[in-house]
């Protein structure tokens, strides 16, 4: 593998890995919060999985640089800046209500199956091993969202009145769910086809929210690359690192 394909393979593995740490952090805050017992449960292990897959592929950026990988992980996700994360906008935003949770984890949960679909056909065999292991719990989550989305959607006229609040607030954030790389053509050698993702993606999700009565909102989809953050992140990240940052030479 050349310099720069390892580069590129570098950052889209990066943003796949803050994707799911921001997630799952913002999974955590719903323990004690979730409108039933039962989703508080469910959500703690949301939350779980999402950072046991985050520490997946932070483990193999490890792998790609020589180095140890937990201490590799510890120093991405406690000593980067906001302007060093990768992940979208769309992970980092406040939880909001209960639709807004759900809506949100179910757009990222059904483009994180497709993502890893394209990521189980690349050339790297870590890489395509990583995917195939981390696509299977998230079948599990899709599951889930999908059933929590009819549910509110074809419940009360209130609750979906929040829900297609949630979708005009989220819909224009999704571009940047398939926008891995700085530059995804490079993806190609490894056998990674994001941009077929993207269409498997849509040719779901829009007729799914038509069958559960939402419309798409007029606002047009964002397409900022992974460098561009809004203030909610630093907020999250002061709080998320706070404790590793009281003493940098403590051990874990």
């Amino acid at each position: 593998m050349d310099i720069a394909t390892k580069n590129n393979l570098f950052e889209l593995i990066l943003a796949l890995a803050d994707d799911e740490l921001i997630l799952g952090h913002r999974d955590s805050e719903w323990c004690g919060h979730a409108p039933i017992l039962e989703e508080d449960i469910a959500f703690a292990n949301l939350a779980l999985d999402e950072i046991g897959h985050a520490n997946l592929w932070y483990a193999l950026l490890a792998d790609l640089e020589g180095e140890h990988s937990q201490r590799y992980a510890d120093q991405l996700v406690f000593w980067r800046e906001a302007q060093d994360y990768r992940n979208t906008q769309l992970v980092e935003l406040p939880n909001g209500d209960w639709a807004f949770s759900i809506l949100r984890h179910y757009l990222f949960d059904s483009a994180e199956i497709e993502r890893l679909n394209a990521l189980a056909e690349c050339s790297h065999p870590l890489v395509s091993e990583t995917a195939a292991k981390i696509r299977t719990e998230e079948l599990y989550h899709l599951r889930h969202t999908t059933a929590w989305m009819r549910r509110l959607a074809l419940g009360t006229v209130i609750s979906h009145q929040r829900l297609q609040a949630a979708l005009n607030q989220l819909w224009p954030f999704t571009g940047q769910l398939f926008h891995l790389s700085a530059v995804p053509e490079g993806l190609d050698e490894l056998g990674i086809q994001i941009d077929s993702a993207r269409t498997n993606w849509e040719s779901q999700v829009i007729p799914f929210l038509a069958d559960c009565q939402l419309r798409l909102p007029d606002s047009p989809v964002l397409m900022q690359n992974r460098q561009q953050h809004s203030h909610h992140l630093s907020v999250l990240l002061s709080e998320m690192q706070s404790v590793a940052r009281l003493d940098p030479r403590a051990g874990w």
